[in-house]
């Protein structure tokens, strides 16, 4: 009969076996996912260099491919919806954080998370539908452009900035506000200039997956910028992102055009890296503090 310290010594071993088998096959999946995509594209990389990056025109049938307007689309888009939705995320942190009423926060967080389950597609529909004619009867241009993109990811990345800069501000100790308080400061000057250098970690990690969000995002920006090849000189005009560039084109691509996509997904993969990698630091950086 084996004992019950040995059997619980193999119970452990087991359960620590399966979840490392878990953690590595989802390590597996991404290096396998990255491993085919740059193999994929390497051969757009490796014969046309930087005029592939850097180039200003996209013709596949023409075997012309100039990734910048996506590029340049991309960027324009996602500080587009920053530009909107750090502020307004920011300040519904702050709200129901230090000023909601406890009645207010049980209604307006689960609103809250709610938005951040809503598939894209619908708001890519509402984007078209309502915000699209809009912007072509009160701003200008013909309502498919970068501003409206930037508005339809501003709210798509509210959830994420929003929920976690709030959790930020509430793990401020409580003790920087009560010396704060005794110092005279006002409500004010306490969130101003103790709460939020205190929480600008976890703040700026939040803004940062709002951003990996707004550059990766595909259906909804489709559905709302035009799709036009070209780069954008104003917010008024149609541009095409990266993601919006693959999801158009590789169900019909071949040949060079379809390693082409693999490369723009490459490209891609890199600036999402990038992101992660700075969200990694700020967090070490929080812990540090």
């Amino acid at each position: 009969m084996i004992s019950s310290n040995r059997m619980n010594k193999l119970t452990d071993h087991f359960v620590h076996a399966v979840f490392f088998a878990c953690a590595l096959s989802a390590v597996l999946a991404v290096l396998t996912i990255s491993f085919y995509i740059f193999i994929a594209g390497w051969p757009i990389i490796h014969s046309r260099g930087l005029s592939f990056l850097f180039g200003s025109h996209w013709y596949p049938n023409q075997d012309v491919f100039g990734i910048l307007p996506m590029i340049v689309g991309s960027i324009a888009v996602t500080f587009g919806a920053l530009s909107i939705g750090v502020p307004m995320g920011l300040a519904g942190a702050i709200f129901l954080a230090e000023l909601a009423p406890p009645l207010m926060i049980r209604i307006l967080r689960p609103a809250i998370e709610l938005l951040a389950g809503i598939p894209s597609v619908v708001y890519g529909f509402f984007g078209m539908t309502l915000l699209v004619p809009w912007i072509r009867v009160y701003v200008g241009g013909n309502g498919y452009s970068v501003l409206a993109g930037s508005i339809v990811l501003a709210v798509m990345i509210l959830p994420t900035i929003i929920t976690i800069s709030e959790t930020s501000l509430r793990s401020v100790p409580k003790e920087y506000k009560e010396g704060s308080a005794a110092l005279g400061a006002t409500h004010w000057q306490t969130i101003h200039r103790i709460l939020l250098p205190a929480a600008s970690s976890g703040i700026i990690a939040g803004i940062v997956l709002g951003m990996a969000r707004a550059i990766g995002e595909t259906m909804a920006i489709i559905m709302v910028t035009g799709n036009v090849t070209a780069i954008p000189t104003s917010i008024l005009d149609p541009t095409r992102t990266l993601t919006g560039n693959i999801v158009l084109e590789m169900a019909y691509a071949a040949g060079d055009h379809q390693a082409a996509l693999f490369a723009t997904g490459a490209v891609l993969f890199f600036f999402i890296l990038l992101l992660n990698l700075l969200v990694t630091a700020i967090s070490r950086q929080a812990v540090r503090n």
